[in-house]
């Protein structure tokens, strides 16, 4: 008998929502949602990171849908181990702003996932390799030239100030429009492909699945969630998730990320939903 958890198909968001670097996966989100998805729940993840990361800090969990990776220029089936999607940056646009931008803010990291989200490392700084450590990602570095083409995203990295007002400086210059940045959270910058988003993954995610958006239910942390929160059937922002994003939220958990707030929903929904 089908379950009636198979009407949702929760997408959540990784970094300070589902797990933190430092920290990984609460015990509590791993046993609840390996019983969501155990009870005939659809669970994955939408996230900036590559599948190799997503993969690393999942650390044996099986998502029963594709993920949206690389903060929606990527969808990849684990259960296939193939690639639903790809879209990428106009290159020599991305590179003209990294070329402007840098020499600006010297002390910037900057990377750049390409393929299937391997990590080319342009200009290394405390911060990438931070970012590589705590992903789990292997890299290369290499020159800018010597980057393979089918960019999926750029990424400066570096302390807050510096990512603010690297920001700041973004939004005086006209690198053309095939591309746009996004601040991902207060030490990463990324420039994605135009109209390339985590809620346009969600809904290229639902039409492959011939799926009805209204069924999602998306849970996040930060302001690059809230526009998938807002596209969401149902939204929810964990406890450490600032005030704004709070607001747009139709639920707020009362744990935090650490404490297990994913698995805080997920068992709320089972009993909802099963009546257990």
């Amino acid at each position: 008998m089908k379950s009636a958890l198979s009407d949702y198909l929760v997408i959540c968001d990784m970094d300070n929502t589902l797990l933190t670097a430092k920290e990984g996966l609460p015990a509590c989100n791993r046993a609840v949602i390996r019983l969501f998805i155990e009870m005939g729940g659809l669970f994955t993840v939408a996230t900036g990171r590559p599948p190799e990361s997503i993969r690393a800090a999942l650390d044996g969990i099986q998502l029963s849908l594709p993920a949206i990776s690389c903060n929606g220029a990527l969808l990849y089936d684990f259960s296939t181990e193939s690639v639903l999607h790809r879209s990428t940056l106009n290159r020599e646009q991305a590179t003209t702003a990294i070329m402007d931008i840098l020499p600006k803010f010297p002390r910037m990291g900057v990377e750049v996932m390409a393929g299937n989200g391997e990590m080319y490392v342009i200009h290394a700084n405390e911060t990438t390799h931070a970012h590589q450590v705590d992903e789990h990602m292997e890299s290369v570095a290499c020159p800018l030239e010597n980057v393979p083409d089918g960019w999926l995203k750029v990424v400066f990295a570096g302390d807050p100030e510096t990512i603010r007002t690297a920001g700041q400086y973004a939004k005086t210059r006209y690198f053309g429009r095939d591309n746009y940045f996004l601040p991902t959270n207060q030490i990463y910058l990324e420039i994605m492909p135009s109209g390339i988003s985590k809620a346009a993954g969600m809904e290229e995610l639902c039409h492959i699945l011939n799926e009805n958006i209204k069924k999602t239910i998306v849970i996040g942390d930060y302001y690059n969630d809230l526009e998938i929160m807002k596209k969401a059937g149902y939204s929810v922002a964990v406890a450490n998730a600032p005030s704004e994003v709070k607001a747009a939220a139709n639920e707020v958990t009362n744990c935090d990320c650490t404490g297990g707030a994913v698995g805080e929903f997920l068992y709320k929904l089972i009993s909802k939903v099963e009546g257990v």
